[in-house]
């Protein structure tokens, strides 16, 4: 049996995935979540069993050394021997990668070099990497690269305004991170409606402790928000996106700041931490938010204004777009967050909270909108009809029925008005299950909608 693993070592977390192969069955998949933070999430489903701990992790090499252990208590392995092949989600690659790579010692330099662009996430990767070559010394590794995928970017789309020769000479410009989330959403929004990749004209939204946005034009990246590092774009956990750079030396003069402080500034104390002064850690926020902390409630507001500025600038960008996709840890499962977003773009026919439809406590009737949650669960919302694209979910006559991202119960949707489900989603009668898997178009005009009975977790 050959078992190889997905590794994703991100800023704050560590996702990860085994499978046994060639079958491609996955043997157990998990995640280690507010790495670096108190009360530390250590989560993994194997064995149909699921586990979780909370506890203290300081750094990413104690997050892999606590997944090692897991693996072997919980039989997911026999030996990490069996462990044959790991593939490693590195940020950037600046302009040396264009696409994976076998890891070897020249492509490990390359990758040490480039930490300067991505200070937060390819120190990480490499610890991650470093710590399963030592523990696996026969296991093969590959790199793949999140600025990979932007490498299509017309120039004029990655140029900075600054002199040219900066780019020439250092190769200053926009890099773009994510890329391994944004071309799977692109091929599988593509899947999902038929189409071939190179007819998506989307715009996708990772929104996470990291977050970006991109411009997918004939299904390619055309336009990306992070920029020469993760930190350009949208405002995100401990990272300010774009500012006016005149900040950067006004501050360093009234301060005495280094170059290199205010980099630790920009990187790890601004965002959502920074505005806020609670925590990177947007469930803290919204706890926060029910409490009446006014600046929990201005650090919400300004995380959405950044969202629908560049959303709107790149649907002008495009001259428009068939779908607006959501993904991330924030994007997948905030509900109120996508609901307040696409409320902000109802210029462009992008509707929340009309009144038609409740998912999960958001109210969404769209015209343009879908949600890929990375584990194949989505939905797409076109001009008052539902449609669920999942091949694990289950239609009942007259209706469709949602496996949530959570666990939750299946939620039942139909078009009518009296039966009550799960979700307090009110409908004219109790569906009936029929042997038909496979997802329709519902008509959503009748439907009337009612608040969540059990309030799920908003992400």
């Amino acid at each position: 049996m050959s078992i190889v693993m997905s590794v994703n070592a991100g800023s704050s977390s560590l996702k990860f995935q085994v499978f046994k192969m060639p079958e491609e069955e996955v043997l157990a998949q998990g995640n280690v979540e507010r790495i670096g933070l108190n009360d530390s999430i250590f989560g993994m489903k194997a064995n149909g069993e699921k586990i979780e701990e909370i506890l203290d992790i300081k750094d990413h090499a104690v997050a892999v050394k606590k997944l090692m252990e897991a693996l072997i208590e919980h039989k997911v392995v026999n030996s990490l021997e069996d462990i044959k092949a790991i593939g490693h989600r590195v940020v950037h690659g600046g302009e040396y990668f264009s696409h994976s790579v076998p890891v070897d010692a020249d492509v490990e330099a390359k990758v040490e070099e480039l930490c300067a662009l991505a200070p937060l996430h390819n120190p990480a990767a490499l610890v991650g990497y470093r710590s399963f070559r030592d523990a696996l010394p026969e296991c093969k590794h590959t790199f793949v690269f999140d600025t990979a995928f932007h490498q299509s970017m017309p120039e004029e789309n990655y140029i900075f305004p600054l002199p040219y020769e900066y780019y020439t000479n250092d190769k200053v410009r926009r890099y773009g991170a994510h890329g391994t989330s944004h071309e799977y959403l692109t091929k599988r929004l593509a899947e999902l409606q038929g189409k071939k990749q190179e007819e998506m004209n989307i715009i996708t939204c990772h929104l996470g402790n990291g977050a970006s946005i991109t411009a997918v034009k004939n299904g390619k990246s055309y336009k990306t928000s992070m920029g020469f590092t993760p930190l350009g774009g949208i405002m995100m956990g401990t990272r300010c996106g774009d500012i006016d750079p005149a900040i950067v030396p006004f501050l360093e003069n009234k301060y005495g700041y280094t170059p290199d402080e205010m980099d630790t500034i920009m990187n790890k104390k601004s965002g959502m931490l920074g505005v806020s002064g609670i925590s990177s850690d947007g469930r803290d926020i919204e706890a926060a938010i029910k409490e009446g902390n006014p600046r929990a409630i201005l650090t919400q507001n300004v995380y959405v204004n950044r969202i629908v500025e560049v959303v709107s600038g790149y649907y002008g960008l495009m001259g428009g777009a068939d779908a607006i996709v959501f993904a991330g840890g924030i994007g997948e499962n905030d509900c109120a967050m996508r609901q307040r977003i696409c409320d902000g773009l109802s210029a462009f026919g992008v509707v929340a909270n009309g009144g038609k439809l409740t998912i999960n406590g958001g109210n969404y009737y769209a015209t343009k909108a879908a949600v890929e949650a990375t584990n194949m669960e989505s939905f797409n919302i076109n001009g008052g009809y539902f449609k669920l694209f999942d091949e694990n979910n289950y239609n009942f006559e007259g209706a469709v029925c949602i496996k949530t991202t959570l666990d939750y119960d299946y939620l039942p949707v139909i078009s009518g008005g009296t039966y009550v489900g799960s979700y307090g989603i009110t409908f004219l009668q109790k569906p009936k299950i029929t042997d038909q898997w496979l997802a329709r178009r519902v008509d959503f005009s009748n439907v009337i909608s009612s608040k969540c009975i059990e309030e799920p977790r908003p992400y």
